[in-house]
């Protein structure tokens, strides 16, 4: 049995697609803590928040994450705030491997259209707003075991880095 990992990153970095790839390639169950919350209230994210409010959605999203880190042989993405709450992070780095998946800005900005309406963060925030937000999300990210850069990089290729990364560290974390 191997202990989990966790992916961390802005939002719209790929953590669902390249999480469900490591997965795939090392055997583990995926698991994406946004849709198991939005199973749960039956409702998007965005709605949760609309209705019950960010404070609810934290709440049962630190309680989720601790219970699912003691558990081995998962790649948990994690939602692109979770890892702001101090007691995520906490269990986290001392329960699983943590991976951040790093983008630039500017790369980021590309792939603003294909998430915006469903980031309930990022409504009505303006460009500057935004990279406010990016920035101070940055350095709570610098906590973690593993970084992979995915600027200019298939999922594929982030997956395959991670895994090659996962092989000649795991004796180290």
């Amino acid at each position: 049995m191997e202990k989990s990992i966790v992916l961390i990153g802005f939002m719209g970095v790929g953590k669902t697609t390249i999480g469900k790839l490591v997965a795939e390639r090392l055997n583990y169950d995926f698991i994406d803590t946004d849709e198991i919350i939005a199973e749960e209230f039956k409702l998007p994210v965005s709605e949760i928040f609309k209705t019950f409010g960010e404070k609810t959605f934290r709440e049962r999203e630190k309680s989720l994450i601790s219970n699912l880190c003691k558990e081995n042989n998962k790649v948990l993405s994690l939602g692109g705030g979770a890892f702001l709450q101090e007691d995520i992070r906490r269990v986290c780095l001392s329960t699983t491997t943590v991976i951040f998946l790093e983008i630039s800005f500017e790369n980021w900005k590309d792939r603003l259209d294909l998430i915006i309406d469903s980031r309930p963060i990022l409504q009505n925030k303006t460009i500057t707003e935004m990279e406010e937000l990016y920035h101070f999300r940055q350095e709570i990210y610098a906590n973690h075991h593993l970084k992979i850069n995915t600027d200019d990089q298939s999922p594929e290729e982030v997956t395959n880095q991670i895994y090659d990364l996962l092989h000649s560290s795991r004796s180290h974390l």
